[in-house]
């Protein structure tokens, strides 16, 4: 069984397209800000007709572990950017197709050795939260690593005592406990060569790591089994994830906030400029740079284009 922390994607992917249900918030996950009026600065990347146009205007959410933006007018047009996938956020000067030049909030990622960039403008003039809410809500997240990882040798004691973080509590204190891990979150009894010993496997988003504790006597080792494995199934079922911001406006439940999908009556063939996937990609991590070749079209030597591009498909994506 996969531990639940195995299963918790939100913040940790860059993920196109989902569904209306991935979407809604997980247990644990928190609306902070609702922005209407954003455009997918990135994503638009040409003129493709006034009705797709529009579907690049839409809201972007930001919860504790995630951006979303989707469109108004194309449920199925979605992005769900992970705060554990960001590199860097910075603002700088893009070509809105609403706005014209205008400040946008650049957001580069990297995901499965595959870098994204996400291009965000708030059509209305003179607001800047949409730089300051997501700004803030990321570093948030950022100084918060201790709720979400496993912290081997950390510096948790001070003057003697357990150092707790905001929200947390000491449920019981155990002594006499050996820690016999030496090389290596389901909780069991496991056999060792020291006796029977407490053995905490933790999930591989934290190195799938073995933790075994020797507790005497045997009793006191089964209660402390039962007691763990029931805390982290309450754990469990509604997490805490640390990042704590808040708005002085709340937003409405996200549920309220996302459309749902409607079946398409329109197929669409895919092509170059309509991939999403392609869209976003940044071309920063590619291992070395492409042979130089002449071009014809502009009387001079250009790095090789990548199979299936042209120059005229990549005007039109930053223009």
């Amino acid at each position: 069984m996969p531990s639940v922390l195995d299963t918790i994607w939100e913040d940790r992917d860059v993920r196109f397209d989902i569904t209306a249900q991935r979407m809604k918030t997980r247990p644990g996950e928190v609306l902070i800000d609702c922005l209407d009026n954003i455009e997918d600065t990135k994503g638009n990347n040409g003129d493709r007709g006034y009705i797709l146009l529009l579907s690049f205007l839409g809201r972007l959410l930001v919860t504790n572990l995630r951006i979303i933006w989707h469109s108004l007018t194309s449920p199925r047009v979605n992005l769900s950017v992970g705060y554990n996938s960001v590199i860097n956020i910075t603002t700088r000067t893009a070509n809105s197709k609403l706005r014209g030049t205008t400040e946008a909030l650049y957001i580069l990622t990297k995901c499965n050795d595959t870098r994204f960039e996400f291009i965000f403008t708030n059509v209305v003039p003179g607001s800047p939260r949409l730089f300051t809410s997501v700004i803030a809500v990321h570093r948030a997240y950022e100084t918060t690593k201790m709720y979400r990882e496993l912290k081997l040798r950390g510096a948790l004691i001070q003057n003697k005592q357990l150092k707790l973080l905001p929200q947390e509590q000491m449920c019981d204190q155990i002594n006499g406990v050996w820690n016999l891990s030496s090389d290596q979150r389901s909780i069991k009894i496991r056999d060792s060569k020291f006796g029977l010993a407490l053995v905490i496997e933790s999930s591989q988003q934290t190195g799938g790591y073995v933790l075994g504790f020797k507790i005497d006597p045997v009793e006191k080792l089964q209660s402390t089994v039962k007691e763990v494995n029931s805390l982290h199934k309450v754990y469990s079922a509604c997490p805490i994830f640390g990042v704590h911001y808040e708005m002085e406006e709340k937003p409405q439940p996200l549920e309220e906030l996302t459309v749902e999908q409607p079946p398409d009556d329109i197929e669409i063939e895919p092509d170059l400029q309509t991939d999403a996937f392609t869209a976003y990609l940044a071309d920063g991590d590619k291992p070395q740079d492409r042979e130089p070749v002449f071009s014809e079209e502009l009387g001079l030597a250009v790095e090789k284009l990548k199979e299936g591009f042209t120059l005229q498909g990549l005007w039109e994506v930053i223009s």
